[in-house]
């Protein structure tokens, strides 16, 4: 009977302490924070891809198409339209040796764009008079190149535009290619004649060719409500300058514009620009979709827009929706909000992140528009990395590298971005979480492939964010690949959904 007694002790025992070890051995085994796999070969076969994408070969760069007038319906305020929506390297042929220095020069686009976005809001914040901004010319030369490389901030930083969308203009309508931009609110495009026109994909769209184009007078209210304009002959000039010296002047105007099959919108006030000079090659002007007046939303008085940009090395297209769908569908929501000082740019309310499930110890205060209207974060599809003021960026990246111990360093620094790892004997790697966070409670985690970005062909992957001195934040379009994002206007939210390209 003692030795019975005494086995079930020692079995209990033995049993007790297996699971306990097991217990042990399974913690061991759990990871310390929340990771994310990121496939290494998949990113580096873009790399390959996108620089060996020759766009003559593409549908995309057909001759113009000619829409038959009569095709399209007319357009009310709630009527849904969709675009399709390309990236720019799917339209210009890449001039770059290797992939490196495709990045570094998508880099440092981005760098003036950024300077220009900051730019314009320190003068609104700061009370400059749009008046004050005039277009510069005389009688004999209407347009002067050489005095409009001054920094005369009349709209956001272009660049050369990252992402597409294609629709005709003038009646019959003509088909061609604009920069989607949500940081800008004056629509333009190149036309005939040209004092100093770049290249564009599509013919030069010629004003004379369309039984409804009409110059606007120098008393209409479009014209009026334009930054910088001047008069002559009755007829309203335009200047749009960028951080980077790019430019577009000419005539302000109105005529029809078509989307597609979906319908067409009488009436639209759009630059037509007969001198327009700087990194926009490819496309035949720009498509105006910040909260401004004269902006495309505005004009046709819609409720809402949403876009999803796909990964600009894919080579792949997604859509640009109007009308489509409310914030309240998607994986997380955050209020749009508005600067009283500036009504271009959509502001989000963003209250931190997480790295590997861990939260970032950030002040909200950070990421707040002040009194004065400065600071903020703002939504912007034309810059491609995500700028954060610099207190909230160090606790960002710190977060990241501490839980990175484990990786292997790459080269210090490369341009904007100073966290980099070397990844070239690596197919896939297990990397933290990177989570934003919304006012109001919701968050969204990011693809892998989303913070850490090839910066050359050989495996060096880096941090994709960066530092600004400024007091503002601005969430890029690296960022936001792969999320359809939805702009309510209606209801004052953003509507974030992953995986609906």
């Amino acid at each position: 009977m003692a030795s019975t007694r005494l086995f079930s002790l020692l079995s209990v025992f033995t049993l007790s302490l297996l699971l306990t070890t097991t217990d042990a051995s399974s913690r061991s085994l759990l990871p310390s924070h929340e990771t994310i796999v990121l496939d290494v070969v998949s990113s580096l076969q873009q790399t390959q891809h996108i620089l060996s994408l020759d766009p003559t070969l593409s549908s995309l760069t057909t001759t113009t198409t000619t829409i038959p007038g009569s095709d399209p319906v007319f357009l009310n305020s709630s009527s849904p339209l969709s675009l399709e929506l390309h990236s720019r390297d799917t339209l210009v042929a890449s001039q770059h040796k290797d992939y490196k220095s495709l990045v570094l020069s998508r880099l440092e686009r981005d760098s003036s764009r950024v300077a220009g976005i900051t730019a314009k809001i320190r003068f609104a914040v700061e009370g400059i008079d749009r008046s004050d901004l005039k277009p510069v010319y005389n009688d004999e030369t209407l347009y002067q190149p050489e005095d409009l490389t001054t920094p005369v901030v009349s709209g956001a930083s272009q660049g050369s535009g990252e992402y597409f969308s294609r629709i005709g203009v003038g009646t019959p309508a003509k088909e061609m290619f604009m920069v989607l931009d949500t940081g800008s609110d004056i629509n333009w495009i190149q036309c005939q004649p040209c004092s100093d026109c770049y290249q564009q994909s599509d013919p030069v769209f010629d004003p004379a060719s369309s039984s409804t184009f009409k110059s606007l007078s120098c008393s209409a209210p479009q014209c009026g409500s334009l930054e910088v304009s001047a008069c002559r002959s009755d007829k309203c000039l335009y200047q749009v300058s960028y951080g980077d010296g790019s430019f577009t002047v000419g005539d302000y105007a109105t005529d029809t514009v078509t989307f597609g099959t979906n319908g067409k919108v009488n009436d639209v006030a759009l630059g037509c620009g007969h001198d327009n000079e700087g990194l926009f090659t490819g496309a035949a002007g720009l498509l105006g979709l910040g909260g401004g007046a004269l902006s495309m939303t505005n004009q046709i008085k819609a409720t809402s827009f949403s876009y999803c940009l796909v990964d600009r090395d894919s080579g792949k297209s997604s859509s640009l929706d109007f009308n489509s769908v409310q914030a309240g569908t998607g994986d997380a929501t955050a209020p749009l909000l508005r600067n009283s000082k500036i009504d271009t740019f959509y502001y989000v309310g963003l209250s931190g992140f997480s790295v590997g499930g861990q939260q970032v110890s950030i002040p909200s205060s950070v990421f707040a528009v002040d009194a004065s209207g400065a600071g903020g974060v703002i939504l912007d599809c034309g810059t491609a990395v995500t700028r954060l003021q610099t207190q909230a960026y160090n606790s960002l990246r710190d977060a990241f590298v501490k839980l990175t111990a484990n990786l292997k360093k790459g080269t210090s620094s490369i341009s904007l971005f100073d966290t980099c790892y070397d990844f070239s004997s690596l197919s896939t790697v297990k990397v933290p979480t990177v989570a934003f966070h919304f006012t109001g409670g919701k968050s969204i985690d990011l693809p892998a492939k989303n913070y850490l970005i090839p910066v050359d062909d050989a495996g060096t992957f880096c941090f994709a964010f960066a530092p600004t001195s400024s007091s503002l934040s601005i969430i890029g379009n690296v960022q936001q690949q792969g999320t359809r994002i939805t702009y309510d206007l209606a209801n004052n939210l953003i509507g974030l959904s992953a995986n609906q390209c």
